[in-house]
């Protein structure tokens, strides 16, 4: 135990001094000049804020996407091909030539290299071009689509290889790391922090295979003794899930060991909705189940699709594509706590950013909101110009008539 030594404490000492003022005490004006001092310190220390909106060239034929705060437009050239451009806040970083002459269906960043990913011209066969973040220098190309997968990077052989096979890629050089033949179809799933791929072949085993290695994981034949009727596969939320003949079968994606088998009639496609997973049915109407044991926990009969779940509540839209109504609904039971009408959510590129969606106006315009699944009406972020608008996590990126971008920082 430490003893500290406080002295002796007298009742007949006299009380201590009262402790000097500080010397800024009766002096505001000495006082009042260091705070402006520090302030402007402060204020030439943090970096400066660029304009809170700008526009970029794009035009008849332009594609933009969005990655952090950079926007990325590809566009035809003064010639005959293409190019892509990068820009940061208006201002142009790099551009350099995009071969081919189709359209740019995916651009992403992945560990400091930008992917460029569509049709390389009037064939059915794909091509990704990929160029160092920081320079746009052109590093590697190859034949195929490529994807990511978690953080890694996949590539599936072109349409016209008469051996179709999927790669994993080293984003820095487009090495190849490793490859498997690939017939009939192909699953993956990184959600529960694995990255796995699942090779669906027509008949005999179904195969498991970790993505980052190549390795299998599981191997099983589901159906030996007779192939099923016509059914489609999926993999959520560590499943796999095998749906047709008015059956979902669930089987343990490390094992393909069964879990469990509901009845469930025309299904379109099961997604994961917070804690649970929705089977949503054709045109409108989903049901959602526990994805441990298959029971049923609640069904609506309107929406039909799974925007976003946060908390206890989920986002849902009444279509399967972006237009259409919105609403939130209660995760846990299914119950309408709010529906948006009129709302259009922007497309995200990545994830993390806020949910905006937008309403027309009229003359060009449209009315800016986020969708905070509170219940509430939506708050309102603004007005902006253009259509077709795109989000990322900083961004948001709309069309004007004219064909150029107007870009916004969001707050």
């Amino acid at each position: 135990m430490t003893v500290i030594d406080l002295g002796e404490l007298r009742h007949d000492a006299p009380p201590p001094a009262a402790p000097r003022p500080p010397r800024s005490v009766g002096r505001p004006a000495r006082t009042l000049a260091l705070l402006l001092l520090a302030l402007l310190t402060l204020t030439a220390a943090a970096p400066p804020r660029g304009p809170a909106e700008w526009t970029l060239p794009g035009g008849l034929g332009s594609a933009v996407f969005v990655s952090g705060d950079v926007v990325y437009v590809v566009r035809p050239n003064r010639g005959d091909g293409r190019e892509i451009v990068a820009y940061r806040e208006g201002r142009e970083l790099w551009r350099s030539p995009l071969p081919g002459i189709g359209t740019a269906v995916s651009v992403w960043e992945q560990d400091g290299r930008v992917m460029v990913a569509g049709p390389a011209g009037g064939d059915e066969d794909w091509e990704t071009v990929t160029y160092d973040a920081a320079t746009g220098v052109d590093v590697w190309r190859r034949r195929g689509v490529a994807f990511a997968v978690g953080r890694v990077l996949l590539s599936q052989s072109a349409a016209s290889d008469p051996r179709p096979s999927i790669t994993r890629v080293d984003p820095a050089d487009g090495r190849t790391m490793w490859t498997l033949p690939s017939t009939g179809m192909l699953g993956f799933d990184y959600g529960s922090g694995t990255e796995r791929m699942l090779l669906w072949p027509a008949t005999g085993q179904v195969v498991v295979v970790d993505a980052r290695t190549g390795a299998r994981v599981a191997a099983r034949d589901l159906h030996p003794v007779r192939p099923p009727g016509p059914r489609h596969v999926m993999t959520v939320a560590g499943l796999l899930l095998e749906i047709g003949g008015g059956l979902i079968e669930a089987y343990d994606l490390d094992t393909l060991r069964p879990r469990w088998t509901v009845e469930q009639k025309l299904v379109d496609n099961v997604d994961r909705c917070g804690a649970l997973l929705c089977a949503v049915r054709p045109g409108a109407g989903m049901t959602a189940l526990d994805p441990a044991t298959g029971a049923v926990r609640w069904s609506v009969d309107r929406w039909a699709r799974v925007v976003a779940a946060r908390d206890d509540r989920l986002l849902v839209g009444d279509t399967a594509i972006g237009a259409g109504g919105l609403a939130v609904l209660g995760q846990a039971d299914g119950r309408l706590i709010a529906e948006l009408g009129g709302w259009t959510l922007a497309p995200q590129h990545g994830s993390g950013g806020p949910l905006l969606a937008t309403r027309l106006l009229g003359g060009g315009r449209q009315l800016l909101a986020e969708m905070d699944l509170s219940g509430g009406p939506p708050p309102i972020r603004g007005v902006i110009t253009g259509t077709d608008c795109t989000t990322g996590v900083t961004l948001l990126v709309c069309r004007r008539p004219a064909g150029d971008y107007v870009v916004r920082r969001l707050p």
